[in-house]
């Protein structure tokens, strides 16, 4: 215990709470700016499980914010990297690397046995598949997102609201750090920010940070924090995101981007139609209509169209997460 003995001094810890930490089972996805931070302090503080979703390399490019990693693991993979050097600081945790990315179809064996999910992949396609496993199941979902100067960090289902309640409609930009850029300590800062959120949910602290959303503004200096205990969960149906593996032969799958843009479809019976192209396009009634992009925002703002005329079974597939 002298290795925690800083934290549980804290009469809301106490030996009780720090069981509490090593009995824990967190899943985080993403091992990149926001996991480089959060990830030491999860295991710093004793929590005892580590699920960790990432499919993805260490790159020279991102080492200005992932601290967690070194010049000797460039180009290798980022869970097994994370899980050496995470192991390094508390060998008595454990950590499970999945070198995976999220998607539809492993949702559900990654929050196997689980009690509370990080979302650290900054990837808005990733935030709704979580919530929307997470919510019915009751799970705690801490997730970030931060950009250039700018983010936010909040605390949703479990007992609060869903990241729908909050934001139902997906953005409208595809930005994100690698095509507009981002400061590291602003990273940094969120990361941290979701490790004492999680930590509290384990806790049990009041007040819980679920159901509480954090803004940061690092450009004027601006932090706002305000409550959403009760947003009104969506009233109808929302459109759902699946991946390649979820595809069937019966699916309709419309093809939004260019031949330039995507030389090959996600299937070969996809139907090439690009957006401007929807009005003159008569959709189907009986069968699933896929829409497919790279991000999953053109696919968005098809799927609110086609809707509009009475298309009732959508589903949106993001391909650079498929």
């Amino acid at each position: 215990m002298d290795r925690y003995q800083r934290q549980t001094m804290l009469p809301e810890i106490g030996e009780q709470g720090q069981q509490r930490l090593a009995g824990a089972r967190a899943l985080v996805v993403g091992a990149g700016g926001l996991g480089s931070t959060l990830l030491p302090l999860l295991v710093g503080a004793g929590v005892g499980f580590i699920r960790l979703y990432d499919d993805d390399t260490v790159a020279l490019h991102n080492l200005h914010r992932q601290t967690l990693f070194d010049m000797q693991d460039v180009q290798q993979s980022k869970v097994a990297s994370a899980q050496r050097a995470l192991l390094r600081r508390n060998p008595q945790v454990q950590v499970e690397p999945v070198p995976q990315p999220l998607t539809a179809s492993n949702v559900q064996q990654a929050l196997s046995n689980i009690d509370l999910v990080i979302d650290a992949a900054d990837n808005f396609a990733v935030t709704y598949q979580l919530s929307d496993a997470c919510y019915p199941a009751g799970i705690p979902l801490i997730s970030a997102s931060v950009l250039g100067r700018q983010g936010y960090v909040g605390g949703f289902c479990g007992a609060a609201p869903s990241y729908r309640a909050v934001f139902p409609q997906l953005p409208t930009s595809a930005a994100n750090c690698n095509t507009a850029g981002v400061m590291g300590p602003a990273v940094a800062t969120l990361g941290a920010m979701q490790a004492q959120m999680a930590l509290s949910v384990l806790l049990g602290l009041e007040p819980s940070p679920l159901g509480c959303l954090v803004n940061c503004d690092f450009v004027h200096w601006h932090f706002r924090q305000f409550r959403f205990d009760r947003a009104a969960e969506p009233d109808q149906p929302w459109v759902p995101f699946i991946d390649t593996q979820l595809l069937t032969a019966e699916d309709c799958i419309v093809e939004l981007r260019s031949r330039e843009e995507a030389p090959v479809s996600v299937a070969a019976w996809a139907q090439r139609i690009l957006p401007q192209q929807l009005d003159a396009w008569q959709p189907p009634q009986d069968r699933r209509i896929v829409l497919v992009c790279a991000s999953g925002i053109r696919a968005a703002q098809a799927a609110t169209t086609l809707a509009q005329r009475g298309c009732a079974q959508l589903a949106i597939l993001a391909a650079n997460r498929s």
